[in-house]
């Protein structure tokens, strides 16, 4: 394949990497750095590991069938529908709040806004909609290029820069990761939770794959799709053990704590990679982390509805019927769901820190339900036979679907038995 089309049918693989490369990596994985050092660098591999097959069923049952994932849920039984429905309107409004309060701490920090951050959030989510009222997919697929490589780049070269000064943590501030303190266990589960992304986010790339397919007027082969969604995936991998080598190297064992308040918090992330390269690289720094985090939030809001659209017409088939030119059902969603988000962050009074431990932990506790989803949908009797997973990927996963419900087990039992 030439890098021509190569770079023609990438697109879903760097959309899932727009929706995993937000909090999950500029909030967790530099907390993980800055608390713990490299003590869990190999939790975040593991974490990686564990979800891959899940994550890689997406775009393979797209491909194969021509349909999403939520077609492959109704092929199963409609209570499967139902199960990732409940799912779904579970962790929407805390997910896309807690995307959206990172992003309002990184506007309010870099244009020294002093606006309350549940205000911006707000008017971040009203750009969000004009955005995704212009262009819908094609926009995302052409902004995600440009903010992937402009982050990925100016991350390593961070890293690189930390790693030449070198690794001096203070023994009077340097902290171990204890797996019998209470505060560490929580901190792990929400840390794994969004490692690399929630597995809603497979469901979504679903969409994404047939709405790039309408995009290119072509189909792309299944190994194609599967090379866009590898190098996104491995992609996230790398840059999420960037930004913990980040925290590790600059802020573990200084005695700074990174703060729970979001326009505080971006300050300091940004200080991370200004320390390790140097004051000019401020501005470009800064734009990349608000790039990157407005297209997360912006990839969050197309999802949301794009997936509660087929799932209404599902339990309400009448509305199938009903044809206009204007996307109603869509527009409704996008407003329920930045609604929802809103209220939340105003009840929360907008604490990123508590907003994002939530909406981790909670796609922590799912995990494991949808993970068995994404495995019955690809190896059930309607998936083409040519694009059922091999028998590796198969024990892969019921490896996978062990670990994720031991790990969910263990932390329901320490939470509230224990």
């Amino acid at each position: 394949m030439n890098f021509r089309k190569l770079f023609k049918i990438l697109g879903p693989g760097l959309l899932y990497a727009g929706a995993a490369v937000g909090v999950s990596h500029l909030v967790q994985s530099t907390r993980a750095g800055a608390g713990y050092g490299f003590d869990l660098l190999w939790i975040l591999i593991l974490a990686n590991v564990i979800k891959y097959p899940f994550f890689e069923f997406g775009p393979r049952y797209a491909v194969s069938t021509g349909k999403s994932l939520i077609d492959g849920y109704r092929q199963i039984g409609k209570w499967a529908v139902v199960l990732y429905a409940l799912l779904t309107i579970a962790t929407m409004f805390t997910i896309l709040a807690a995307v959206t309060i990172v992003t309002a701490g990184l506007v309010g920090s870099v244009f020294n806004i002093p606006l309350d951050p549940v205000w911006i959030s707000a008017i971040i989510l009203i750009i969000t909609m004009i955005v995704l009222m212009i262009g819908r997919y094609a926009i995302l697929d052409k902004l995600i290029k440009l903010v992937i490589v402009l982050l990925a780049l100016s991350t390593v070269i961070a890293v690189a820069s930390a790693f030449v000064k070198g690794y001096s943590p203070n023994p009077d501030f340097a902290n171990s990761f204890s797996w019998i303190n209470n505060l560490d266990i929580f901190f792990l589960i929400a840390f794994i939770g969004w490692m690399p992304a929630p597995i809603d986010v497979t469901v979504w790339q679903s969409l994404w794959t047939l709405a790039k397919n309408k995009n290119l007027k072509f189909k792309p082969k299944l190994r194609e799709s599967l090379l866009d969604f590898k190098i996104g995936y491995i992609g996230t991998t790398l840059l999420a053990a960037c930004f913990l080598s980040l925290g590790a190297l600059v802020l573990y064992g200084s005695g700074e704590e990174l703060s729970s308040k979001g326009v505080v918090f971006a300050g300091q992330l940004i200080n991370l990679y200004t320390a390790s390269i140097g004051p000019w690289a401020y501005y470009v720094i800064a734009i990349a982390a608000l790039s990157t985090m407005f297209s997360t939030t912006l990839t969050v809001l197309d999802a949301y509805p794009r997936v509660m659209k087929p799932l209404t017409e599902i339990f309400i088939p009448k509305l199938k019927k009903v044809k206009t030119r204007f996307d109603w059902e869509t527009w409704m969603w996008i407003i329920i769901v930045v609604a929802g988000a809103l209220i939340l962050l105003s009840a929360l009074s907008g604490g990123m820190r508590f907003m994002v431990d939530l909406a981790t932990t909670l796609s922590f506790v799912t995990a494991p339900l949808l993970a068995i989803l994404n495995y019955k949908a690809v190896t059930d009797k309607h998936m083409p036979l040519e694009g059922k997973p091999k028998r590796w990927l198969r024990i892969y996963s019921w490896i996978g679907i062990v670990f994720l419900s031991a790990f969910t087990v263990f932390y329901l039992l320490w939470r509230f038995v224990i």
